[in-house]
């Protein structure tokens, strides 16, 4: 080969490497999801369909639309156990991984340990239903987004209901409540307003913990015989709940006095229970059913082409919905975010909190997402990270959850002095302050 035909040679390879490397790097637009979840140990069993429903949306979008205008969904699962010590280091190992979106870390424990930490490393916390409730703040907590409710509101929309059940809020003075709850942060995140309302209406609120991960509760529910409380709201999660209705079905306590939070209305907390946790109640920030379009979607693009990640039958429950629903609106906040920063690109954690600052999911567009039916309306801004403070009730039949009330809305007017003053505290502490106006349109 003489000198001339070398040089063309090599030049072609190089070209062709060339083009190989640009091929690979085009093709390699991926929007991370970092997913800490629970599927081993006593939480496992409402862990794991909440998990399954998030790896199973990020799959449909991808395998039906392709992902978000072109940019393929990838994640990553890591297992905490809901552990706070388990869930930071999740969270340190996943967070350096190319074009990480946000972080959703399952737990009220984590949340805590991770909220100073997503501010340096400027990635987003969503904590749907749970976590800090004071972050619905936006002004305080710049990177914290509990959408659509915290205990706050959920335990401000149970005392509305009760009041409206009993005939006014001037029926609850002289009534016993008694907070049966999980014995950690969020355990402990609905006393502040079951205590401002207590003060309110002149109800009594008898407090009762029980030690993580609650299978030992004879001595909790003993007490609730004694003491003889009107109601019984249930704040736990895992086996914590299913033991309670088993206890109170023990004790002889109604169950149809029995109202649970979001996070125990599910079906794990009630099918090794059946016809004897009949009438309970609990909170609903969704639906549970195979029909929406979504969940259809979902059976059509994953199920059926042998790639779910669970058993089909949880399809549509209500934490595997909810599941979902977290993934959908992480999704949308890519989604928004592309629209401003550029459509086809992969998002910074940065970019992905203006999105999830921006959302703006009313029924017209919530139905185009397959979500008729399924869940609320949602508008957040710079002010407010959550976009919706409205929940309704659900009630076991035996058999299976329907909802039995209309949605009720927080009463802002009694939240928001509360959250603004433990929001300030908290800065305080802390030694921060609020974001400028400038700063909301960043």
């Amino acid at each position: 080969m003489n000198i001339s035909k070398l040089v063309i040679a090599v030049a072609a390879v190089v070209a062709g490497a060339s083009s190989l490397t640009t091929s690979a790097f085009a093709q390699a637009k991926e929007q991370f999801f970092p997913l800490l979840s629970y599927r081993t140990g006593p939480y496992a069993p409402n862990g794991v369909p909440w998990a399954n429903g998030k790896q199973d949306y990020l799959k449909m979008i991808n395998a039906r639309d392709g992902g978000v205008n072109g940019v393929k969904l990838t994640f990553e699962e890591c297992e905490t156990g809901y552990a706070t010590d388990r869930g930071v280091e999740c969270y340190e190992r996943l967070k350096t991984r190319p074009g990480v979106a946000l972080v959703d870390p399952q737990a009220t424990g984590i949340t805590f340990a991770l909220t100073e930490k997503v501010v340096a490393d400027k990635i987003p916390l969503i904590t749907l239903g749970y976590g800090l409730s004071v972050a619905q703040d936006g002004i305080a907590f710049k990177w914290n987004f509990p959408l659509m409710g915290s205990y706050w509101t959920g335990a401000d929309i149970l005392i509305q209901h009760l009041a409206k059940e009993l005939g006014g809020f001037d029926k609850l003075k002289g009534k016993k409540i008694a907070l049966v709850y999980h014995d950690s942060p969020f355990g402990k995140e609905p006393i502040p307003v079951l205590q401002e309302r207590a003060k309110m209406h002149g109800f009594e609120l008898q407090m009762l913990p029980v030690t993580a991960p609650g299978v030992e509760q004879k001595a909790t529910w003993l007490q609730v015989r004694q003491s003889r409380p009107d109601f019984v709201f249930l704040w736990g999660w895992g086996v914590m709940n299913s033991t309670a209705l088993k206890e109170a079905q023990a004790t002889g306590y109604p169950r149809d006095k029995m109202y649970g939070v979001w996070w125990a209305g599910a079906e794990p907390d009630v099918k090794d229970v059946g016809e004897g946790a009949k009438g309970y109640h609990a909170l609903a920030l969704n639906t549970a059913s195979q029909t929406p379009k979504v969940i259809q979607d979902i059976l059509k693009h994953v199920h059926a082409k042998g790639q779910g990640t669970g058993p089909k039958d949880e399809v549509g429950q209500v934490l595997y919905t909810r599941g979902v629903m977290i993934q959908m609106l992480s999704v949308e906040a890519v989604r928004r975010a592309q629209e401003r920063f550029g459509k086809g690109k992969v998002m910074t954690g940065e970019q992905v909190r203006w999105g999830l600052e921006n959302l703006a999911l009313d029924q017209k567009k919530l139905d185009v997402l397959g979500f008729n039916g399924v869940m609320r309306p949602l508008s957040t801004s710079c002010a407010d990270h959550m976009g919706s403070t409205a929940a309704r009730i659900e009630t076991w039949d035996g058999k299976k959850w329907s909802i039995t009330s209309d949605y009720i809305e927080a009463d802002e007017q009694i939240l928001k002095p509360m959250i603004k003053a433990a929001a300030d505290k908290y800065l305080a502490d802390k030694k921060m302050t609020r974001r400028t106006p400038a700063d909301c349109q960043s």
